[in-house]
């Protein structure tokens, strides 16, 4: 089993930034990749950044490209979302993920819901005008 826990979220004022943290315990060796998804109110959660574990590539949704930039502590099977230049429109839970599947099945996305094998509980970022 894996655990994971996000923190890192608040309130901020449009223009403003935040950096979430999710880390990640029990089995992780065999991480394949982590992701950052997020739920607006009466939204569908909805792919946010992913991380390949072993090669650190990353990948964003077009909505946050160049604004978000997400890493990983491999060491302390961490990762990170740091958020710049946040707008109301980013206000959400946002949840991490991980994945193992893809490490035996062969696939390479990280980018759907179904993709990931593990989710924290949330983190609420609000964005405030």
């Amino acid at each position: 089993q894996v655990q994971l826990v996000e923190s890192g979220g608040g309130l901020v004022q449009a223009g403003g930034s935040l950096r979430l943290s999710c880390a990640a315990s029990g089995r992780t060796s065999s991480m394949y990749g982590m992701g950052w998804f997020r739920q607006a109110p009466g939204k569908e959660r909805e792919f946010v950044a992913a991380i390949y574990w072993s090669g650190g590539g990353t990948a964003y949704a077009d909505s946050v490209e160049g604004r978000f930039t997400i890493s990983r502590d491999k060491a302390k099977s961490a990762m990170f979302l740091q958020m710049n230049s946040l707008k109301p429109e980013d206000t959400a839970v946002y949840y991490c993920a991980a994945n193992f599947r893809n490490g035996w099945s062969g696939k390479k996305s990280l980018y759907l819901k179904t993709d990931y094998d593990y989710w924290g509980q949330g983190t609420q970022v609000t964005v405030s005008t």
